[in-house]
């Protein structure tokens, strides 16, 4: 939780900087409620009881991989070096919007069921780079089959 304050700091940082350079502040406004949004989103997600526990840390081990400089493919290398770094974030997004029941998911979420479907269809395409088989492999959750 801690590096969610540290992103918000940071993204506050931007805000005032964009402020300086003319912003006007209700597009600032709108920038720091997003990110209040995403940063409430995470940290729900983040204590509910229904999702196990391995499944959290594999899923924040994969947010702190994304985020690392440290790559297994060096960033440099033309698209093949954001290649790992496209798996881990389609394995994040397949198991929240593939994965995880809608009612666990829409349970927290603070945007419209427009915008949740929306981003549902994104990460099904996006999905599609990962192999099942790691995808069975990694994830413990296993959705009620009467939902």
């Amino acid at each position: 939780m801690q590096n969610l304050e540290l992103l918000k700091d940071f993204f506050m940082s931007v805000t005032q900087y964009n402020n300086k350079k003319g912003m006007r502040i209700t597009e600032s406004f709108k920038i720091k409620k997003y990110l209040n949004d995403i940063i409430k989103f995470v940290k729900d997600v983040a204590n509910d009881p229904r999702i196990p526990e391995r499944d959290k840390k594999i899923i924040a081990a994969l947010v702190v991989y994304i985020l690392s400089p440290i790559d297994l493919i060096p960033d440099w290398i033309p698209v093949i070096g954001m290649l790992d770094d496209l798996v881990a974030l389609s394995l994040i997004l397949d198991y929240l919007f593939n994965v995880l029941d809608n009612k666990i998911l829409l349970s927290h979420f603070p945007w419209s069921m427009k915008s949740f479907a929306t981003i549902r269809r994104i990460s099904r395409l996006i999905a599609i780079l990962t192999p099942s088989f790691i995808k069975n492999k990694i994830w413990k959750y296993k959705s009620d089959p009467y939902s």
